[in-house]
């Protein structure tokens, strides 16, 4: 692919924001690690160096070698990649006096050239660094001051390079989206047609050619990512392409049958495996939860190298990965970033199964993945359907897994859910849940003191599930809701209702 931006990643939490920012542009940009530089970089139009944890003046600082990108490609360097471009260009950077975090206003332009147009004084912008800009480099012009920062902005003579100390991706940076289309579009020339119509014609094209004629298995789940994958792959190779739906025993009430007529008449080839006992007899006992999300992989990988054993001549899985999967499970592409949790759908496979991976979403977030589907015409009852995990309830019910409390929590995941579409506020929440408690909670019934379960309802709005905010559900739904799961559920006495966002909490609790 040929106009892509490329975001060199120094392990700043905004980095998939940059990304996120450069896409709403039709612009399709991807990151790599500061020490992992591509050998050809013919396709990248520009370049965007992003934050870092990491001070410039540290021994062990990203230090990766520019020689190849600055002055030769447009450069934008943010925040970390603006002091990196002083201190080591001849310029002074040091610790402020105060940190600079948070909302501050640009209340200086200088130099109002094409990087700057339609950015007046006074407009907000986000801080997050400890050390400032005190000197710069000789051959740089400031272009913008805050009140605390006097080098906020600077371009170097000669060059398509800029430098900002804020952070123009984050949403609390009010013209953040026009500097980008500044220096994306206006100064470094990148064509702004990456457009999920194109996606489709330049993703069907690659796997054809990398899948020829090879039979393909892919796990559907029935949710978004596996379905526009299907569709994709359908595209490419057709009858070659051979989906399995299993049942893990974790699904929601009645789901298997339903997501399997769900994929009548849409010219998939679907078969239902019904391995519910299997994975329920290897997470007999088991209760902690990263052995729980492994175990489930470990299994979902033995059942599809039994029916891969059906299917002959089959050389690929596909799965729907999608990029926060990546992202979470590592870093994005194996840069400096933390582990959150391990995905059943991210990594390699075991050497015994000889099956390839293709993932034709894992670079494409949440959002973007509806809008391919609805460019393939898929039906909005599947692409508005919210996400669920892949582990299923094993991971929202804590502690152990039992087939009686799967049950339990398909009964009150039911009640909520339907309640949700009932009310018509389904569409209004980007996933929603529920979670079984490993504790037991003192009730009243009748004239009877009961000693049972309490379970917590989740409901939260995203885009792409990397940040989230709790929805705040009327109370007279909540009321009628937490009424019908304790008269309806045997074994429930207690229902909460989560008011967690993410960042800190997670969208699930395991």
């Amino acid at each position: 692919m040929q106009n892509k931006v490329l975001i060199l990643d120094f392990g700043s939490q905004y980095t998939q924001l940059i990304a996120r920012r450069v896409r709403e542009l039709n612009i399709f940009s991807e990151i790599k690690p500061y020490n992992k530089l591509p050998e050809d970089l013919s396709g990248y139009k520009a370049v965007i160096l992003s934050g870092s944890p990491f001070s410039v003046r540290a021994e062990d600082a990203p230090h990766p070698d520019l020689s190849q990108i600055k002055g030769k490609k447009p450069l934008l360097a943010v925040c970390y990649g603006a002091q990196y471009l002083a201190h080591f260009g001849g310029g002074e950077v040091a610790p402020s006096n105060t940190r600079e975090y948070g909302r501050a206003n640009l209340s200086e332009i200088v130099d109002e050239s094409s990087f700057l147009t339609g950015i007046s004084k006074g407009s907000q912008v986000w801080m997050s660094h400890s050390d400032t800009i005190k000197k710069l480099p000789e051959n740089a012009i400031r272009l913008a001051s805050t009140a605390d920062v006097e080098n906020a902005a600077f371009r170097v003579a000669d060059e398509d390079t800029y430098a900002i100390q804020f952070h123009p991706e984050v949403y609390h940076t009010s013209d953040g989206k026009q500097l980008l289309e500044n220096f994306l579009v206006t100064i470094a020339g990148v064509p702004q047609n990456w457009t999920p119509d194109s996606f489709v014609e330049s993703t069907v094209a690659g796997l054809k050619e990398t899948l020829g004629d090879d039979r393909v298995i892919l796990g559907l789940s029935g949710g978004v990512d596996s379905s526009v994958a299907a569709v994709l792959l359908h595209k490419a190779i057709g009858k070659n392409l051979h989906c399995i739906f299993v049942n893990n025993g974790l699904l929601r009430k009645n789901e298997y049958d339903s997501v399997l007529a769900q994929y009548e008449g849409m010219g998939l080839n679907v078969k239902g495996v019904d391995a519910s006992a299997r994975f329920l007899d290897n997470l007999a006992g088991e209760s902690d939860p990263e052995a729980k999300r492994k175990t489930i992989g470990r299994v979902f990988i033995e059942v599809f190298d039994d029916e891969s054993q059906q299917v002959k001549d089959a050389k690929w899985l596909a799965q729907g990965t999608i990029y926060p999967d990546v992202i979470e499970s590592v870093s994005a592409t194996g840069g400096p970033s933390a582990t959150i949790k391990s995905h059943h759908n991210v990594g390699g496979l075991p050497d015994y199964m000889k099956l390839k991976v293709v993932e034709p979403l894992k670079m494409l977030f949440k959002d973007e993945v509806r809008r391919v589907g609805k460019s393939l015409g898929i039906a909005s009852s599947i692409l508005g359907r919210h996400p669920f995990p892949g582990p299923g309830l094993a991971i929202r019910i804590l502690g152990d897994i039992t087939p009686e409390k799967v049950t339990i929590l398909q009964e009150v995941d039911a009640i909520f859910i339907d309640g949700l579409k009932e009310w018509k506020l389904y569409d209004k929440v980007w996933q929603a849940g529920a979670m079984l408690l490993p504790v037991n909670s003192v009730g009243v019934m009748g004239d009877e003191r009961t000693y049972e379960k309490c379970v917590a309802l989740r409901a939260v709005e995203s885009t792409d599930g990397m940040t989230a905010d709790w929805v705040n559900l009327p109370y007279e739904f909540l009321q009628k809701t937490s009424n019908e799961i304790i008269n309806r559920v045997p074994g429930v006495n207690r229902v909460v209702y989560d008011i967690s966002s993410k960042p800190p909490a997670t969208i699930e609790w395991e």
